[in-house]
């Protein structure tokens, strides 16, 4: 079973654009949907904070702190397929900027629920 991370957007999760929150990245996890290949174990989940300056940081932070380094991250749909999108960066961006600073494969994301 993998163990991952995910990371959502705090400006969909906390303004109700549509994401209310991380249940739905939770259940698709948990069941093996979505992007996810089978069932897997969320070891931690983040909100990228505007303008997400401090996300590499918090990221580090939370492997650290947690001891459980994940397989792979993955970016919840509502931060991979924002409408609008990020102003400051784009989910292609903030995945590359991930890899290369963890050595984590980032996936965009988590699920297609409607």
């Amino acid at each position: 079973m993998d163990k991952v991370m995910i990371i959502g957007c705090g400006a969909y999760m906390d303004s109700g654009y549509g994401c209310p929150g991380e249940w739905r990245c939770l259940k698709a996890a948990s069941l093996g949907e979505g992007n996810f290949a089978s069932p897997s174990q969320v070891v931690g989940f983040l909100k990228c904070e505007c303008p997400g300056r401090p996300l590499i940081a918090n990221l580090g932070m939370a492997i650290k702190l947690s001891e459980i380094k994940p397989d792979l991250i993955y970016l919840s749909s509502c931060l991979a397929n924002a409408k609008p999108g990020c102003p400051y960066s784009s989910p292609e961006e903030m995945a590359e900027l991930i890899q290369s600073k963890t050595g984590i494969e980032v996936k965009l994301g988590t699920h297609d629920y409607h």
